[in-house]
This record gives structure tokens, sequence and C-alpha cells, in this order.
């Protein structure tokens, strides 16, 4: 009886990884393939979003490569929102991602989840880093903290800054669950 319950235990943990690791040294970080964290003091323009439930306002932002900007984000919905900058496919993921971390109770439909009591943290609120979650750590530990990201509650703002290196096909999205199937994602569009 011990062995099957090891064994059932081993098995939930291996898909846990699974789901949360694959490709976990690429997708920590992907976003280099079009950017980075952009220094504030190189910022020339400021870009406000703002985040209602389920759109973006604006729906299409315009950047240069090689621009660094500063992106003001305010959540005026009454969900929790995400204002996330990536391709299609990192979107993809990270929605799987953020369904684990709703499943786990680190996040509910309005709010950050309260810190894991193993010492995993929740970066939350208008914190200016993002996120970064998990890929293959384990669930106490993971957190919302990857530089092309915020995470806000209900009447938050953050600033994210980030400097476009390469011109890519992008969209700025919220990946809580349902959120980007309801449309609640927006293009980067380079201009010359």
């Amino acid at each position: 009886m011990i062995a099957w319950k090891r064994l059932r235990l081993a098995a939930v943990l291996g898909l846990t990884v699974g789901v949360l690791g694959g490709g976990a040294a690429t997708a920590d970080s992907a976003y280099r393939a079009f950017g980075d964290r952009g220094r504030p003091q190189d910022a020339r323009r400021t870009i406000t979003v703002v985040m209602r439930d389920n759109s973006f306002e604006p729906q299409t932002i315009r950047v240069r490569a090689g621009e660094t900007v500063r992106f003001v984000v305010r959540n005026e919905g009454a969900l929790l929102h995400e204002f996330n900058l990536g391709t299609r496919e990192m979107h993809r993921r990270h929605q799987r991602e953020m369904q684990t971390m709703f499943e786990h109770g680190m996040m509910t439909a309005t709010s950050i989840g309260p810190v894991p009591a193993q010492g995993g943290s929740h970066a939350g609120g208008p914190h200016a880093g993002g996120h970064q979650v998990g890929h293959g750590q384990h669930m106490a530990q993971m957190h919302h903290n990857d530089p092309n990201s915020l995470l806000l509650e209900p009447g938050q703002s953050g600033e994210l800054v980030w400097k476009f290196t390469r011109a890519v096909e992008l969209e700025f999205a919220c990946n809580i669950p349902g959120h980007y199937e309801s449309g609640m994602v927006g293009r980067v569009a380079f201009v010359r």
C-alpha cells in the first residue's frame, strides 16, 4: 500500500515538473529573442496601458527596434490581469503555467494568493518586474516576476521598462486562464 502511494505521488510530481519544466533554459529567457529589461533613464517615451475585463487600451502599441519604452499599466477591471510582452507561442506556454498556479491556489480570479508556507514567493501588485513562473521548480517556489510582465490586482498600477532589441511578431496579452481566449490580447507593431 505504501509503495502504491509513493508511486502515485511520484507520478503526480513528475507530471507537474513535466508541465512546468519543458525547456526551462529557453522558457526563462525566451523574451531575450526580442528584448530585455530596459533602464528607466533610457526610456524616451511612456505608453499608458489600461486593462479592463477583458480588454486592453490601446489595442496596438507601435515601437521601433532599439527603442526603450516605459509602460505604465493600470488594472481598471474587477479581475486580476496580466500585461505580458511575448510571442504567441510564449503566451501559449505561459497560459499553461498560469493555469497550474490557479489550480494550486497561488492566485484567484481577483488576487494573488498567499505566499506558500514553504517559502515560495508571489511577487504581486505593482511590482515593476513582471514574472517567472516555476519552469520545473517545486510548486512552493513558483513566482511571477519575469521582466516582460506585470501581474496586477484590481485597482493597482505598475511600471515596466522594456528595450525592444529586435523586430519580431509580438503580442501583449493577459494569460490569466480564459482571458486571452476572451480577446485580452493586443499587437506590438514595429515601425521604421
